[in-house]
């Protein structure tokens, strides 16, 4: 089943749980800012943050201290509401990931139907463009939210994997099998494919093997969790190891 890949695919360390632990003591304690930076020293190809209004985690001022500090990818992923906007605007980051999110979500669980909301997202991702910020779409494995995600001028899709990863350690060719449909499609169409939610060190090299075009993958609790045993340096080259 294995696909060949013609492109390195990049690590994304999503660090929204190390701001958890800091706000659940008050402080500063782990550094966000600096949990950044030495992600990015270890060998992280991308940073990803994802700001929620109730900033429960990520906090709006994380995100202005972080971009001077990393020269890699910086990722910021959330509902496109006006402060958030007004956020990404102000930062410009490389990418934009919107996602359809509601505000108490405790994570996301979904990706856009593209076919509803297509208009919307065309506004939103044709004012980011306007400030020069690459553009990506949370997107379930629907092959109709695809092709409709490639008419809002979005560059790339990001394939919510939640599901790959609920049904991998029960039926892995099973559980890929729509991701790599989908994977094609995108490709076709003239789409960039990054994936994230729920990779993990144990069904990371599988999904990479069998999903053509991967750019990207954001991973952030399982990475972070992992790290508590192995140390975030040793971890980031395990899962680099998976991709590479």
């Amino acid at each position: 089943m294995s696909v060949i890949q013609n492109k390195v695919t990049r690590l994304s360390v999503n660090i929204n749980k190390i701001a958890t632990l800091r706000n659940a003591r008050g402080g500063n304690i782990p550094d966000v800012l600096q949990a950044a930076i030495d992600c990015q020293r270890f060998g992280a190809e991308g940073i990803t943050v994802h700001p929620r209004p109730d900033e429960r985690h990520i906090r709006y001022q994380d995100v202005h201290d972080i971009k001077p500090v990393i020269k890699t990818e910086f990722n910021i992923e959330g509902y496109p509401t006006r402060s958030f906007l007004d956020l990404v605007i102000s930062v410009k980051p490389d990418q934009v990931t919107l996602v359809p999110d509601p505000p108490d979500a405790i994570t996301s669980s979904a990706g856009w139907n593209t076919v509803r909301h297509k208009s919307f997202l065309r506004d939103v991702i044709s004012k980011l463009k306007n400030y020069g910020i690459r553009t990506s779409i949370f997107i379930d494995t629907n092959l109709e939210f695809i092709e409709n995600a490639g008419e809002t001028g979005c560059d790339r899709v990001e394939l919510y994997t939640e599901p790959y990863a609920r049904i991998y350690p029960l039926d892995p060719a099973r559980a890929v099998a729509p991701f790599t449909r989908a994977s094609v499609r995108a490709v076709d169409i003239g789409l960039g494919l990054n994936a994230g939610h729920d990779l993990s060190l144990g069904n990371l090299k599988f999904f990479r093997d069998n999903v053509s075009g991967l750019l990207e993958v954001s991973i952030g609790h399982a990475l972070i969790s992992d790290a508590l045993y192995y140390g975030l340096e040793n971890i980031i080259q395990m899962y680099r190891r998976q991709l590479h």
